[in-house]
């Protein structure tokens, strides 16, 4: 059976010398991703991904440290480095309604209340008070839409498309 993986850090390098590695999350959810017993799977180009158990996890500035029960010398993990964490789709948890992963939002299709492709979306920031989307126009110019009620009218992940309501001056920056 085939398995699909998704990315929740990145192995940016070892930490000390017990196989501890510094991760850059790439996941809202580190504290449910990174929980000592939870599995995971490093990822390296070429090869099969390599199951893993988190034993221990803590926050260090912007990173996350992680011990792995598979793991026990800096010898064993330096092949890690620059790899990715994964988990599989099976792991991944259901969000709230009106709620997406970025992977389901990247690539879709962005049409006016009139219907008139204004772009896709290739990008999403994140600003605190809400997400902002990258809209690359036909033009090649990008524009930010942000990512609300007011301007986001209906997300169809079958179509592909994100219906909006183009406020006036947004292709103006």
């Amino acid at each position: 059976m085939f398995m699909t993986y998704f990315n929740v850090g990145e192995i940016v390098n070892t930490h000390g010398i017990r196989g501890e590695v510094k991760v850059l999350a790439t996941t809202d959810f580190t504290e449910e991703r990174f929980v000592p017993g939870q599995v995971l799977y490093v990822s390296q180009k070429n090869s099969s991904p390599v199951k893993l158990t988190v034993k221990r996890h803590w926050s260090q500035k912007q990173f996350e440290i992680l011990a792995f029960e598979e793991i026990n010398d800096i010898n064993e993990v330096e092949k890690y480095k620059g790899a990715q964490l994964q988990i599989t789709s099976e792991q991944q948890s259901p969000l709230e309604e009106g709620a997406y992963y970025y992977r389901e939002i990247i690539g879709l299709e962005v049409y006016s209340l009139e219907d008139e492709l204004l772009g896709t979306i290739s990008e999403v920031m994140e600003t605190g008070a809400n997400d902002v989307w990258v809209v690359k126009r036909p033009n090649g110019k990008e524009v930010l839409l942000p990512a609300i009620k007011d301007v986001i009218k209906k997300v169809d992940l079958e179509q592909q498309c994100v219906i909006v309501d183009w406020l006036e001056g947004l292709d103006e920056q």
